[in-house]
């Protein structure tokens, strides 16, 4: 059922509405005065596209706002002790997941009984007529898991992900210089504007330089560390047997630090992806940043398709620099992000990429 949310053409129907989240976010962040806090915002951002993309959900901005920090709460507490005391954490994830579901509950069925206007299939859409075809109409507890769990799976990762590639790009600005020559040579970008209806699925997978460098983000700086499976039927691995039964976890972390086929693991080197080397295809399982085998992530396609819209959207219509002396350090857990969450200040940019002086700065500008 939830395969048909991340299908081709379901895709290709979300992408615009992709693409308009990002362009208002990056507008409210060149619009800020003081620099950002990048992974908050990244947060923001994902959770955002999440209740207006993929659950299609019509809700105001502030109650947005307030839905946003309840499910802060609620992850914040996800890996907490389950202690069910009065201030611990397991009792406020508890409290902040029943806050979250019952707003969930108002906005499935002012969902469910507003279909007026709607342009395109969202996943809960999608969900709703695949359990239908299944022979199974979905309870409003399952919709409401259902939408729970697709925000989960869209939020953290995809978070620490955006803000991993605005760090690499700050980092090197030759491989941002090479992405806009990709988007120019293939007629995307043209005089520091986004052609119209350049931006559709097919274009953006047959741009090979920004799949390299969303492929290198996620090789150096994989959100999660592993993911856990059980042994369906007893092995050995380098002279250790193990047991039927148990469960194992393997870490994409290492693998990537280790694999044999990446040269020089530490550089950030998207052309290792490239054509002429194409690293990734030496090994079946050196490269596994969405896991691997039938449990591999179902979302990973709609993850990258929201990265390589984002690079594009940097590319053509932002100027942001670093506002600390020195890039943070990152930490790895829950997932992998800068300690700080990355200081970057934003600037907009008109039709012919030149950065658009606001307040004080325009007035004195026009005194010169």
């Amino acid at each position: 059922v939830f395969s048909k949310i991340f299908s081709h053409e379901a895709l290709e129907s979300y992408l615009p509405k992709i693409q308009l989240v990002i362009k208002d976010t990056l507008r409210a962040w060149s619009s800020n005065p003081e620099p950002i806090n990048v992974y908050h915002e990244a947060q923001k951002l994902t959770f955002r596209m999440a209740i207006r993309v993929l659950l299609g959900f019509r809700i105001p901005d502030e109650e947005l706002g307030r839905l946003f920090e309840v499910y802060q709460q609620f992850v914040e507490n996800v890996f907490s002790l389950p202690v069910d005391l009065p201030f611990s954490g397991y009792r406020r994830g508890i409290r902040a997941r029943e806050t979250l579901q019952k707003g969930l509950e108002k906005a499935i069925q002012e969902k469910l009984q507003n279909t007026q206007g709607k342009d395109y299939a969202d996943a809960l859409d999608i969900l709703i007529e695949s359990g239908k075809e299944h022979g199974k109409e979905l309870t409003m507890q399952e919709l409401k898991d259902g939408t729970l769990e697709l925000i989960f799976a869209a939020y953290a990762t995809t978070a620490s992900a955006s803000t991993s590639l605005i760090m690499q790009l700050l980092k090197h600005p030759r491989v941002l210089e090479k992405l806009r020559e990709e988007l120019r040579s293939k007629g995307i970008l043209h005089n520091g504007c986004i052609c119209e209806g350049s931006l559709r699925l097919d274009n953006i997978s047959g741009l090979q330089y920004l799949d390299c460098v969303i492929k290198e983000v996620l090789r150096l700086f994989t959100p999660i560390s592993g993911g856990y499976r059980t042994v369906l039927q007893t092995f050995e691995l380098d002279g250790f047997q193990i047991p039927k039964g148990w469960s194992v976890m393997y870490s994409i972390r290492d693998t990537h630090d280790t694999a044999p086929v990446f040269k020089d693991v530490d550089v950030f080197d998207p052309d290792r992806f490239g054509q002429g080397r194409s690293e990734d295809k030496d090994g079946r399982f050196h490269y596994l940043p969405f896991g691997g085998g039938v449990r591999t992530c179902l979302g990973k396609h709609l993850a990258k398709l929201f990265l390589k819209a984002l690079a594009i959207e940097l590319a053509s219509t932002s100027r942001f620099e670093l506002a600390t002396r020195t890039f943070p350090r990152i930490t790895l857990v829950p997932v992998v992000h800068p300690v700080d969450g990355l200081k970057v200040k934003f600037f907009g940019l008109d039709s012919n990429q030149n950065e658009i002086l606001t307040g004080t700065d325009a007035m004195l500008g026009a005194t010169v």
